[in-house]
């Protein structure tokens, strides 16, 4: 059975200030998103799922509609508010979408096979989508997740800190934890972290996660009811997001389950900030130059 492909595109691009989703970086005006698809059917996935919000829905099907026809399997959720939130409805003042772990939840009706998860607006690299596509035809079972692991200096901006949820693993690459650090970025020769207790350094080749997570279709099930007992537990706090890790915290502390961290030498690059939009082009453009893509990816 071929892997799915989830993308997760329904994000506000509140630091980035405008649709990134769909902003053209490749010589044709290819998105970052179309670099994923591209990578991930010649890693051999069968299907794409973007979930999106349904006030943009037209002009993203208008964008990849006609590129994907033929090429891969499309389909398309929507993110709403009120999506797998029980009787009580969403609770008042809430205003902020409920996180990527919500994201992912909404896709449980049109993904029933071993699937991949990535952020619309990342750049992963093909070695990355060669390994999640091998672990999930080969190795992906209801008590086997993976997350693809980079190298913390593959990912960090020119333009500012980052926000990276650095990996600790055991000695089977097993993820122990992902420890959400919000303000990384490079200092002198090193790599530091800040936080209320000042700067800690940060190893280079610490694995990080950029949101790149290969799933069996079991997970639905458990995060349904995970997802009814944060909104039950947080109505209160409409800031609160119920992001993945929560839900790899519960598979491995709850319902005995492993999550392997894959490494890839991919490097990582993304629009965390508007100033990093050039530095995007250049190194798409060079990656064409390489003929590591073609001019023009879909004609």
């Amino acid at each position: 059975m071929q892997p799915t492909l989830l993308i997760l595109a329904a994000g506000m691009a509140s630091r980035y200030g405008s649709m990134k989703q769909i902003e053209g970086f490749g010589p044709s005006g290819e998105t970052i998103m179309d670099y994923s698809i591209y990578d991930a059917i010649r890693a051999g996935f069968g299907k794409v799922v973007f979930i999106i919000r349904e006030d943009f829905a037209e002009n993203f099907k208008a964008t990849f509609g006609p590129k994907l026809e033929g090429k891969i399997k499309v389909e398309y959720v929507y993110q709403e508010m009120d999506a797998f939130v029980s009787a009580g409805g969403v609770p008042e003042g809430r205003s902020k979408p409920w996180g990527t772990g919500h994201a992912v939840l909404c896709a449980k009706d049109v993904v029933k096979e071993p699937f991949a998860v990535i952020n619309a607006d990342d750049f992963y690299g093909a070695d990355a989508f060669e390994k999640a596509a091998q672990f999930l035809i080969n190795d992906c079972t209801d008590k086997q997740y993976a997350l693809i692991g980079y190298q913390l200096s593959n990912t960090l901006s020119e333009h500012g800190t980052v926000s990276r949820g650095v990996c600790t693993v055991n000695k089977k690459s097993e993820l122990v934890s992902i420890k959400e650090r919000t303000k990384i970025y490079r200092e002198g020769e090193g790599i530091v972290y800040e936080d209320e207790e000042g700067k800690t350094e940060v190893p280079f080749d610490s694995p990080v996660s950029m949101n790149f997570w290969c799933f069996h279709p079991s997970i639905f099930e458990f995060t349904e009811a995970l997802f009814h007992k944060f909104v039950a537990d947080n109505g209160d706090n409409p800031k609160a997001e119920f992001f993945i890790p929560i839900i790899a915290e519960d598979f491995m502390e709850n319902r005995g389950g492993s999550i392997v961290v894959i490494p890839t030498s991919a490097q990582w690059f993304g629009v965390t900030y508007v100033e990093d939009a050039p530095g995007v082009k250049s190194s798409v453009d060079k990656l064409v130059a390489d003929q590591v893509y073609p001019n023009s990816l879909w004609s």
